[in-house]
């Protein structure tokens, strides 16, 4: 392959570039909403230190895909299924942050292990076995956007439900549970929704580039800034930068839609952990930078070493020369 072929696969559609555009309107869409989702409960996994669960969550998702491709059943729903047993697992068995990294650990291999025996027992078309693992947003269809959509709602309702209880439990787990907030169940709910956010990511950017849309645009955000309310919604607009932007350089070649979805959001995180370090070193240069004002009893006392006639008045300098 030359410079001549990559080009062609990166820019071979740039002539047809608006036509291509109109045939993937539904793709926009549901990258706009997956990027504002995946960014908004991205913020609660970086709070909660979960980053592995997600990965965790979309390997069994992938393997319920490709169980549902192997028997002829819809792919989004054995997905949905995948991770929710997954997330079920790791919230009801990982209860305790100690144990949860293990149960990851022990479900992740299991669950590619899985995918890949499936898979490799499907007859049809290779192009379906690859769409699960790198995405397939550039083909979305009427029926498929309707069910991003509607899972999307769903989570947004349920977030803004939980808002309040799943913040608390994720900064202070242990003052929320004195104050009589229900860890537990919190918790539980909360990877649930994280399960059907990584299934339909999942089925559209594929299983092993899921982070892309989970966890950095929220680990961006919060390197610029730690508000309630901004990292959130920088969070979310990282999201939905990388999700769209990806698309729509996706469509002017023959390339798959997840390098550029991953590049965009590495590139952002890239960015905003620059700005990041120098906010941090503009601060402790300022810190170290002390103004030292002279005491006022410093002022008015004269130096020991000075000689009499320096430190006196006019009327005590006119004695002591008369003398």
């Amino acid at each position: 392959m030359n410079w001549s072929d990559i080009g062609d696969a990166m820019f071979g559609g740039l002539a047809d570039y608006g036509d291509i555009l109109a045939l993937v309107s539904n793709s926009i869409w549901a990258g706009a909403v997956l990027g504002l989702v995946g960014g908004l409960i991205g913020v609660f996994v970086m709070q909660r230190d979960m980053a592995f669960a997600v990965h965790g969550i979309s390997e069994l998702s992938f393997a319920g895909a490709a169980a549902a491709l192997l028997v002829g059943a819809d792919v989004v729903t054995g997905s949905i299924v995948g991770s929710l047993i997954a997330a079920g697992l790791i919230g009801w068995l990982g209860a305790r942050a100690r144990d949860r990294n293990s149960i990851i650990g022990v479900l992740m291999p299991f669950g590619l292990g899985l995918g890949i025996l499936f898979l490799s027992l499907y007859d049809g078309r290779s192009a379906n076995r690859f769409s699960l693992l790198t995405g397939q947003i550039v083909s979305v269809q009427n029926a498929q956007l309707g069910w991003l959509i509607g899972i999307s709602a769903f989570v947004l309702i349920a977030l803004l439900l939980i808002w309040r209880p799943l913040r608390f439990d994720s900064l202070d787990p242990q003052s929320a549970a004195a104050r009589g907030v229900p860890t537990v169940a919190v918790s539980l709910g909360f990877m649930l929704l994280l399960g059907l956010v990584v299934a339909v990511a999942v089925h559209i950017i594929g299983a092993l580039l899921v982070m892309a849309l989970v966890v950095t645009p929220a680990a961006a955000a919060t390197r610029v800034t730690s508000g309630p309310v901004a990292v959130p919604v920088l969070s979310a607009v990282f999201g939905i930068v990388a999700a769209v932007g990806g698309i729509l350089l996706a469509v002017m070649g023959t390339l798959p839609v997840s390098p550029y979805i991953t590049t965009i959001s590495f590139a952002i995180y890239l960015v905003c952990r620059l700005i990041g370090n120098r906010r941090g070193a503009s601060r402790g240069r300022g810190d170290r930078t002390v103004t030292r004002a002279p005491h006022p009893a410093a002022s008015k006392s004269p130096r020991v070493d000075s000689p009499a006639w320096l430190s006196a008045t006019p009327g005590s300098a006119t004695a002591c020369a008369r003398r």
